[in-house]
């Protein structure tokens, strides 16, 4: 009885330790799946335009080949020497509001540059805008004839 007793008591050790074995795993897969979407969600900074900013005569079209656009991702409009310098810590849209704005368009005032019905306008000098949705994004400047000289976005953001 007492040897039987001895066998069965190494199985239950041997399952404990496997059971042990298997938590530790599924805790460590819980904490890499964790981390791999606090890492995701943070976003990148996109700079539009790079080094020539938020601008006339930009070719924002061309600037977007070869880029990805996530939701979290937060687009960086500068036109100004101090936001250059900074771009590396800055999730702000910098411009001086007295020659340019963002607004935040559907499909078609993008096409048309039109200004009437917008879903948001930025106008402070000093706006951030975070992609929030996955899908189509379309941006203009309502200054003067800005967009219809090309100063104008358009982004696809995915997950």
């Amino acid at each position: 009885m007492y040897e039987k007793n001895r066998e069965n008591k190494g199985k239950e050790i041997t399952m404990l330790h496997q059971g042990s074995w298997f938590s530790s795993l599924m805790i460590l897969s819980a904490i890499f799946s964790l981390t791999s979407f606090m890492l995701k969600s943070e976003g990148a900074n996109h700079t539009v335009g790079d080094s020539s900013g938020w601008e006339l005569l930009t070719n924002y079209t061309n600037w977007t080949q070869g880029r990805e656009f996530h939701v979290g991702d937060v687009l960086v409009v500068s036109n100004s020497i101090l936001a250059k310098i900074c771009l590396s810590s800055s999730t702000v849209f910098n411009y001086n509001k007295d020659q340019h704005n963002v607004m935040q368009v559907n499909s078609t005032a993008y096409a048309d540059c039109g200004r009437d019905n917008y879903i948001s306008l930025f106008t402070n000098g000093n706006d951030s805008i975070i992609i929030s949705e996955v899908g189509e994004h379309w941006f203009i400047c309502a200054m003067y004839d800005h967009c219809e000289n090309g100063q104008k976005l358009s982004i696809n953001a995915t997950l």
